[in-house]
């Protein structure tokens, strides 16, 4: 048993007014799962909608936020692949109550990987989320082939940025769509070929140019809404359309008979539920691109602990990069 605290909501709302540090007491973990002391713990926009209560498929309270985390592991069941010591960064079972906002965190084996030598704790917490999801739409759903045009929208936020990295080490062109001349520089740092900001220019005009006409052969959505209903204007022929997420908050609606004039598809992504072999390939893909340091988490801004509903009351309008918040020595 390992006593500490976590950030808990008994009721779904603001996270200034329903988060809350509390004792909490974490039992040795069942199988199929690790339970690591929490170094740092990633920041993402599904944090403020499951505290909210708005986040597709989490209805059950208390609300725990914190999908991922970066840890020493301090137990693990018997017969597990991994060992008390390792450094590790993982998935938590947030939907049962279980997030990453605490000094302990238990995480699902099946979606833990260790962390690479060269990663910071700050690295390592911001990883898994965005890059497994990232890895589900580039290589599973919609597979980018060297060569080809990827439009990622909302670039700058912690979804936008592990797709600018790993579609550029697939070997695709990338075009980051963002909000602010801020964002695209940050975008341009990481590695996206081209940039537009999508309030002051034509998103479809611009990947024409771009494109010599041609279009992008991928658009990454992780905005829907109007923005992506404009970038769908400038899709290619036989392009493909990865559903990722909803941050303007709607999905983008979809014209049936303007996919079948225009010859384009459209897949959801969504990391989770995935075999044990899936969640195997996927870890090993991404561990050897990290650790040949192909890709690697483009953190932003790095906040504290006792900062936890603050941090998640900006999601909305967070600087770009992928925030992280420090719990072990100095949080």
């Amino acid at each position: 048993m390992f006593q500490g605290r976590r950030w808990r909501g008994a009721a779904f709302g603001e996270p200034r007014d329903v988060l809350h540090l509390e004792e909490t007491s974490w039992p040795a973990p069942n199988d199929g799962r690790l339970l690591v002391e929490v170094l740092a713990a990633g920041v993402g926009l599904p944090e403020l909608l499951m505290t909210r209560g708005q986040l597709p498929g989490l209805s059950r309270l208390p609300v725990s936020p914190g999908e991922e985390v970066c840890g020493e592991v301090v137990a693990v069941p018997a017969g597990s692949a991994f060992s008390v010591g390792d450094r590790v960064m993982g998935m938590t079972p947030f939907a049962e109550g279980w997030g990453g906002y605490g000094e302990y965190a238990y995480v699902r084996e099946q979606q833990t990987m260790l962390v690479p030598g060269h990663f910071s704790d700050e690295e390592a917490a911001g990883f898994v989320v965005g890059f497994r999801t990232a890895y589900t739409g580039l290589v599973q759903r919609v597979p980018v082939s060297k060569g080809q045009v990827v439009l990622v929208l909302g670039a700058a936020g912690s979804s936008g940025v592990t797709a600018i990295q790993l579609a550029k080490a697939l070997g695709a062109t990338v075009i980051a769509v963002a909000g602010s001349e801020r964002k695209l520089a940050f975008c341009a740092v990481i590695g996206a070929d081209h940039g537009v900001n999508h309030r002051t220019a034509d998103v479809a005009a611009e990947v024409s140019a771009l494109t010599d006409g041609r279009g992008a052969d991928v658009i990454y959505d992780t905005v829907g809404g109007e923005l992506a209903a404009r970038a769908l204007a400038g899709i290619a022929r036989f392009g493909r359309l990865a559903i990722v997420g909803l941050a303007s908050g709607s999905f983008v609606r979809l014209d049936p008979l303007d996919m079948l004039f225009r010859n384009y598809s459209a897949a959801g992504v969504f990391a989770g539920g995935l075999t044990a072999d899936e969640d195997a390939t996927a870890n090993r893909r991404l561990f050897e691109l990290a650790d040949r340091k192909a890709i690697t988490t483009p953190v932003g801004n790095v906040y504290e602990f006792a900062d936890v509903p603050e941090v998640l009351a900006g999601c909305e309008s967070s600087p770009p990069g992928k925030s992280v918040i420090r719990v072990g020595p100095g949080g």
